[in-house]
């Protein structure tokens, strides 16, 4: 038997056909496929400003947030001409092209395909190579929460602003902080994974009990972990305004500095409450891309810490071996060694 249909009117006059429309996506609240359809087309706008033009990976359920999911990159056969795709180098130096987003047809599309979580690229497709955000992912380890998070958040927007860079924030619909800064693209990735390894360690310089540059767990403890390999090529973390694979249909809100200041509850953005939200108080991420700063100076403290003797950080498992990298061994099991 043929599954249910319904054809959805896009706002540019395109249609877009979506299949079993009343499936339950998200279990725990009942947010159906059809919804999420109607929600992406409620942030369209800036949805598309935060995450269009990029290469982009699309994180897919076929069934609910609760079952089985995969990435997809390549863009599939048979997928609509308005979706388009860019080429793109990954660290092994293989090449193939991922899908970009340029209208709201295509974000619909990519529900259709199943897609509940969106992983923008740091670069646009005028240059893969070189990211337009310096991405800095605040991770609440056990023991800690959103609010420890939120607390050093401040701190770490003093270090940023000494560097010449302006922070913009975006809860992560779970329990972190992403704290972004638009650049101008003249380094490549490797380059910027530097610039925030040297945030990172100065804000560890500053708050010590409550934050950490610490790749292995076990070496974390109760603080913030400072995740330098989000900004790393190929590296992604869920885009603004991109529902989250959670119970509650969270979504990765962008926010502002007055808004943390005063307690804001990120569990209170969903697919449900966002467009309302975006609807009374617009997109504190719309000017965001107006003034890129430069990572020179952030660059200059890399390499102060060089010449200290604090040298390069673990890189994650799936990647090459990079140079001066240190033993790819978790402290615990090299002692045993």
């Amino acid at each position: 038997m043929a599954s249910e249909r319904v054809t959805l009117d896009i706002p540019g006059g395109r249609e877009v056909s979506l299949s079993s429309p009343n499936r339950v996506v998200f279990p725990e609240v009942g947010v159906t496929k059809r919804e999420l359809a109607e929600y992406v087309i409620a942030v369209s706008e800036p949805f598309l400003r935060a995450n269009g033009d990029r290469p982009l990976s699309l994180e897919r359920f076929p069934d609910t947030v609760d079952g089985e999911a995969f990435f997809s990159k390549n863009p599939p056969k048979g997928a609509p001409d308005y979706v388009g795709q860019v080429v793109c180098t990954y660290n092994s130096g293989r090449r193939h092209p991922q899908v970009v987003l340029t209208e709201t047809a295509a974000i619909v599309w990519a529900v259709q395909m199943n897609t509940v979580v969106f992983h923008p690229w740091a670069s646009r497709t005028a240059d893969t190579d070189n990211p337009v955000e310096l991405r800095i992912d605040l991770d609440p380890q056990p023991g800690t929460d959103f609010a420890d998070a939120a607390a050093v958040a401040p701190a770490l927007r003093e270090v940023l602003r000494e560097a010449g860079l302006e922070p913009w924030l975006k809860t992560s619909g779970n329990r972190g902080l992403h704290v972004f800064c638009p650049i101008e693209p003249t380094h490549e990735f490797l380059d910027v994974r530097h610039a925030v390894i040297a945030a990172s360690r100065e804000l560890e310089r500053r708050l010590p009990d409550k934050v950490t540059t610490n790749w292995w767990k076990e070496e974390r403890g109760e603080r913030i972990f400072l995740d330098f390999n989000q900004a790393n090529r190929d590296r992604t973390m869920a885009g603004a305004y991109s529902p989250r694979a959670l119970p509650a249909a969270t979504v990765a809100t962008p926010i502002t500095w007055e808004e943390l200041d005063a307690g804001v509850d990120p569990s209170a953005f969903t697919v449900r409450t966002v467009p309302q939200r975006l609807a009374d108080s617009g997109d504190p991420w719309e000017r965001m891309h107006d003034a890129p700063g430069r990572i020179d100076t952030l660059l200059e403290w890399w390499q102060r810490d060089l010449d200290e003797g604090l040298g390069e950080l673990p890189f994650p498992p799936e990647f090459p071996k990079m140079p001066g990298e240190p033993p790819r061994v978790q402290p615990s099991r090299a002692k045993k060694d």
